[in-house]
């Protein structure tokens, strides 16, 4: 891929040629010519409406929200595991970076429609190529020289190609490209109503009929600033007529501001809350939103394991990769409230008697295993052993044989029952240093 000449080092032609994309002042009317071109049925072209998502996409809104969904997806680790056991050399390739860049083109999928990729090995890693969208003709499967092409090449020719998404689906930026145009415009005449009322206006009168006076005034305003300016005879007169309702105020354009950007947090993340404040928010309707957006991550997350797990199992075998017989999984993160799973695990061993590995209260809780772990447990088995026994003599040594105290006898017996049942829970410490559960 490249222009029309050929980069350094670039020996064979270009199988494509990369064109700038156009920035153009947009409006509604250009929007929806871009949109019918590219949803035409016999001839679509997509070519302009791709060159509108690149100019979108310079909104600091639109790319923010983007961002904060694309990295939610990021940092969740992907692990691929065989009956449950992570296979190590497949987990290598899973850590270099053009995995994390896998994901966010694949996500991107869901922004622009569709995602063509091309994959290779290099230097013992894969690695890929995105092909250009505008490029591409998801409907006849054309990848296309020059981006105003009627006609290219089929990409099932070519191996190891993944095309992710649907053939007609225009992506969520098509939405979004509606109020980034409002907006942008909206911004646009807040700017022009700072710089006529924001400022002074500069105002000159001459003699109507003096020349000379008119012409020394011009020669005054060329040097008089950046300032606004009105130059008019005696017998003229400028006035700036201000509406004293809403619709010339500057609130005006705050609010068109402000709805367009909640319009784009709902199309991207399905809230507000979780991206700016709320004078009328509260912390209940705050947790809701972000409830919203979870469910969003696990709906992106199981998109990109649709895509690992069924579309390219061929692409990794070419690859050189054993998918086979496994499955790719999303790990369980680590921040968890560490409170709320002590509470957890103790409900667990109180009330229903589940054992719970040694080795697994030192990883979850961060501890440091000690070395002489296994004697450490041993001395704590002798004092617990020693404890319950003392006190299960001295229930012994409390029992009324007095048949008129028979009654006292199911409160004694009871006692006991409870320390044996204490000493049977500390298991014997085993001789082979494996590790206890409790």
């Amino acid at each position: 891929m490249g222009g029309l000449r050929p980069m350094p080092g670039q020996k064979a032609p270009t199988t494509i040629i990369i064109t700038q994309g156009r920035k153009f002042h947009i409006d509604i009317d250009d929007y929806m010519r871009a949109v019918k071109g590219a949803e035409n049925i016999e001839y679509a072209r997509r070519t302009r409406l791709y060159d509108l998502y690149e100019d979108i996409l310079l909104d600091t809104h639109l790319t923010s929200v983007i961002e904060h969904r694309r990295n939610a997806l990021l940092a969740s680790k992907i692990s691929f595991t065989r009956d449950g056991v992570p296979d190590d050399k497949v987990n290598e390739q899973l850590e270099s970076p053009w995995f994390d860049s896998l994901i966010g083109d694949i996500f991107d999928a869901k922004l622009y429609g569709f995602t063509l990729l091309q994959f290779y090995k290099e230097s013992g890693w894969v690695n890929y190529d995105l092909i250009p969208r505008k490029h591409v003709d998801p409907v006849r499967r054309y990848i296309l020289r020059q981006q105003g092409d009627i006609s290219g090449s089929q990409w099932d020719e070519y191996p190891n190609m993944l095309f992710v998404g649907k053939e007609r689906d225009l992506g969520l930026l098509v939405r979004a490209a509606y109020w980034v145009i409002y907006k942008r415009n909206g911004v646009a005449d807040w700017a022009q109503f700072a710089e006529i009322f924001g400022m002074p206006i500069q105002e000159y009168i001459y003699e109507t009929g003096d020349d000379e006076a008119r012409k020394r005034l011009l020669r005054d305003i060329e040097s008089a600033g950046a300032l606004q300016r009105f130059l008019h005879s005696k017998d003229t007169e400028m006035r700036l007529v201000e509406s004293t309702g809403k619709t010339a105020s500057a609130d005006l354009y705050d609010r068109l501001c402000e709805q367009c950007n909640a319009e784009l947090s709902k199309l991207i993340l399905g809230n507000t809350l979780t991206t700016e404040a709320s004078t009328t928010g509260t912390q209940a309707l705050g947790t809701v939103h972000k409830s919203v957006e979870e469910n969003i991550l696990k709906a992106d997350k199981k998109f990109i394991l649709n895509v690992l797990n069924y579309d390219m199992t061929e692409i990794f075998q070419a690859m050189g990769i054993d998918t086979g017989g496994g499955k790719f999984v999303y790990m369980e993160p680590k921040n968890v409230d560490l409170t709320a799973k002590m509470n957890i695990l103790v409900q667990a061993q109180t009330n229903f008697g589940l054992p719970v590995s040694d080795d697994y209260l030192y990883e979850t809780f961060g501890i440091e295993k000690p070395k002489d772990y296994d004697s450490l447990k041993e001395e704590q088995r002798k004092r617990v052993d020693a404890y319950i026994a003392s006190q299960m003599r001295k229930g012994d040594e409390g029992q009324d044989t007095d048949p008129d105290n028979q009654d006292k006898q199911p409160a004694n017996r009871q006692r006991r029952t409870f320390w044996m049942r204490m000493r049977d829970f500390f298991a014997q410490a085993p001789t082979d240093g494996a590790h206890l559960d409790w």
